[in-house]
């Protein structure tokens, strides 16, 4: 006959080894990767699909959220370089044979902002600030033929487009209400999204430098906006694999290489900006 026999149970064998917060931190961590790379998923479908969005309809969307765009110039002066700006730019799309349909409209403002800003629509904001640091037409060619080139390349609606996405998954997961997402769409977050990720910018820089051969014969200059930044910013810089915009010294290396490249010996000298366009 068998011998039976009763061993003491070990205590805690019901007990896991690990603590259970970090289990818990385990598991949300692993939905939150899930949940990231779903919305990133999401976000690049939906600037996909935003490329073939008509551009009327990206015109009336921009047009129904266009109170973050500056007024219209009361100015006489101010007119006058709207204007110029306007005409520099209608110059630029023939030679960067922008599509028929995709009309362009100038915005300048007086502000000292050092930038310029391609928008949904066809929108470009050029500031005061910007064309103070410019020695020449040239350069302010060389920056609004890289503004004109995101608007054909359909960079902002792709940007709207994916951050729509982003905010609308993020929204519907911490169950924000229209009212957020509202707010959102007039212009609190248009312009934080209309940002270009690396390849964009490189692909503007590509397409503008081209406009510029075509309308001047040349390059001279087109390095000129790039320079006057790097030489502001402080020598401690984000590394470029960090970075989602292309080195101002890399950018403005490619310049230099495709003026050396594509530039006559004896160009001629760059187009001085008109007087009225100079700060006040």
């Amino acid at each position: 006959m068998a011998e039976y026999e009763n061993p003491e149970i070990p205590e805690g064998i019901n007990v896991s080894p690990t603590h259970p917060l970090k289990d818990f931190a385990l598991l949300v961590g692993g939905i939150s990767a899930l949940i990231l790379l779903a919305v990133l998923a999401l976000s690049l479908l939906a600037g996909q699909l935003a490329r073939h969005v008509p551009f009327a309809q990206e015109r009336a969307l921009a047009s129904s959220l266009g109170r973050w765009l500056p007024d219209a110039p009361a100015k006489p002066l101010h007119q006058q370089r709207q204007q110029y700006l306007q005409q520099l730019a209608e110059r630029l799309a023939k030679a960067m044979e922008l599509p028929p349909e995709m009309t362009l409209t100038v915005h300048y403002s007086p502000a000292d902002t050092v930038n310029a800003l391609a928008t949904l629509g066809g929108h470009i904001v050029v500031f005061q600030g910007l064309i103070d640091t410019l020695p020449s037409e040239n350069a302010l060619a060389m920056v609004m033929a890289h503004e004109i080139a995101h608007i054909r390349h359909r960079h902002p609606i792709v940007a709207t487009g994916r951050g729509f996405a982003v905010v609308l998954a993020l929204s519907s997961l911490a169950g924000i209400g229209d009212g957020a997402m509202q707010q959102w769409l007039t212009g609190v977050g248009m312009l934080p999204i209309l940002s270009f990720s690396r390849n964009q910018e490189e692909e503007a820089d590509a397409d503008a430098l081209q406009a510029m051969l075509r309308s001047y014969g040349h390059v001279g200059d087109a390095a000129a906006f790039f320079e006057h930044i790097s030489r502001q910013e402080p020598m401690l810089q984000t590394p470029a694999l960090f970075n989602t915009h292309p080195g101002h010294e890399e950018r403005i290396k490619r310049i230099r290489d495709f003026a050396q490249r594509h530039s006559p010996q004896a160009a001629p000298a760059p187009v001085p900006l008109p007087d009225f366009m100079k700060a006040e």
